[in-house]
């Protein structure tokens, strides 16, 4: 028995490591495509980077603690889901964005004192823009896969 459980341990904690290192690899190319859209200065980019690292910190973990949370819990409970099950999870979701929204406005709020309000707005643009771009280099990766 024990022979068999060490493999599976060391196979799941490789697991999270390269997922790990996925992330941390995902959290580089952002930076550096943020980097490069808004054309920080030095001194704006010894400012910014920590007040954005926390940001994207707490925003990560009610994106993938809390909001993940619950919509796990929806699909693996939707068929037998009461109403007023239905209800918490709403109220649930709808707290963690508010959260996330009060989150944002703050960052700009913090940013305005440190960059210009257009490169605050080509963050915003820039974010969407990675994001689409992580998207799309998956799904072609997945559509790889599938051929």
């Amino acid at each position: 028995m024990k022979k068999i459980i060490l493999p599976i341990l060391l196979f799941f904690f490789s697991l999270n490591i390269l997922a790990q290192q996925q992330r941390e690899k995902i959290k580089a190319l952002k930076i550096s495509f943020i980097t490069e859209k808004l054309d920080l200065t030095e001194q704006e980019a010894q400012q910014f980077w920590p007040v954005y690292n926390n940001y994207d910190k707490i925003t990560s973990k009610i994106k993938y603690q809390d909001i993940r949370s619950v919509r796990k819990e929806i699909r693996n409970n939707i068929d037998t889901m009461t109403d007023e099950k239905a209800r918490n999870l709403i109220t649930k979701l709808n707290e963690a964005e508010k959260t996330l929204h009060k989150h944002r406005m703050e960052l700009s709020s913090k940013l305005l004192k440190i960059i210009s309000p257009k490169k605050i707005i080509l963050l915003k643009v820039a974010e969407e823009d990675f994001k689409r771009k992580i998207l799309d280099h998956y799904k072609k990766k997945e559509h790889k896969k599938k051929k």
